[in-house]
């Protein structure tokens, strides 16, 4: 009897080792921690561009697998000094959380006040995860793997209309002027900025991260092209005070260089714009002060500002993805 016990245990234990050595091959063995990472993560904790909050907590140091994880992890609960709620708790290295803070402040919020007429009080956003990119086995991870990377799914504002990144960006007019302004402003703020028509993958998020791709930091991704005015800036021409200083102004990449391709669920098991039970639509407020869509006296505007996308990018479907030929990186 003990010898028959002894031997269930044993196959037990080797299963274990077994799956546990099918989750380290995930993971790319020879992929080395580049020291830039911790350099960047050094100068934004020296810096205190983060503080510990009642919605931002200190986590222990994530060591692995591999080269993933962060020296100072932060579990975000809220943003904005706890004005914007997170549909669910990320985790993120300072130098990513620092910007997103920043974009929040100078992108998003006046955004919303200005297309809305209201703030944005959720966002159902992902962050850390320990992955390649693509999802696919030994491939280069992703900047999810550092908690240097955010996808943007959905906006809920003050009143309680959402807006989703999958149906807003061909939605109403409001949403569609909302989500570029939330994509320009990102793309001044992070190295790497990928929303729909970007790639089949981009369909229903918004992905910011902040990789270097070049010895200097200084070139970026930022896909679509789109053809879009940001209305942001005040009419006399004066600069709009900022949250934090921008990054130094990045070259746009050649096109043949990688791109994080996100093909994964960020939103943890399924698509809110998914789910069964409709969300009502964001729109305009039928009385507001007036704005770059309820006009003021004066020169009449075009019906819509927010053209449509680049040509090159119109045959793109904001469909869920299927099979692709694209390189995987």
């Amino acid at each position: 009897m003990l010898r028959g016990m002894w031997r269930k245990a044993l196959a037990f234990s080797a299963l274990v080792l077994f799956g546990a050595g099918l989750t380290g091959c995930a993971i790319n063995r020879f992929e080395r921690r580049e020291a830039w990472r911790d350099q960047a993560e050094q100068m934004c904790l020296a810096r205190k561009l983060v503080q510990p909050t009642a919605y931002v907590s200190l986590g222990r140091e994530i060591d692995g697998p591999g080269p993933c994880g962060m020296q100072q992890p932060f579990r975000v609960t809220r943003l904005g000094n706890g004005a914007v709620v997170l549909k669910q708790r990320v985790t993120l290295a300072c130098p990513a959380l620092a910007e997103a803070e920043a974009w929040l402040a100078d992108t998003i919020q006046p955004a919303a006040n200005l297309y809305f007429g209201v703030p944005v009080a959720e966002i159902n956003a992902g962050a850390y995860a320990c992955r390649g990119r693509n999802n696919q086995v030994g491939a280069k991870l992703s900047e999810h793997s550092f908690g240097n990377a955010l996808d943007i799914m959905s906006f809920t504002l003050a009143d309680g209309h959402v807006i989703t990144v999958k149906g807003g960006w061909r939605g109403t007019e409001a949403e569609q002027a909302f989500l570029r302004e939330v994509f320009v402003g990102a793309c001044a703020r992070f190295s790497t900025v990928l929303a729909p028509g970007s790639n089949v993958f981009h369909y229903d998020h918004i992905h910011v991260d902040l990789a270097m791709h070049d010895p200097r930091g200084l070139k970026r991704i930022c896909k679509p092209l789109l053809k879009f005015e940001s209305q942001l800036n005040p009419a006399d021409g004066s600069a709009r005070p900022l949250a934090s200083l921008r990054p130094p102004a990045r070259q746009t990449i050649p096109t043949q260089a990688p791109v994080d391709v996100e093909e994964d669920d960020p939103y943890g098991v399924s698509p809110a714009a998914a789910r069964s039970t409709p969300s009502r639509v964001a729109r305009s407020p039928a009385a507001a002060a007036p704005t770059a869509y309820t006009a003021a006296p004066g020169p009449a505007r075009p019906r819509s500002p927010v053209p449509a996308h680049d040509a090159a990018y119109e045959p793109l479907s904001l469909a869920a993805p299927g099979p692709s030929n694209e390189p995987i990186y």
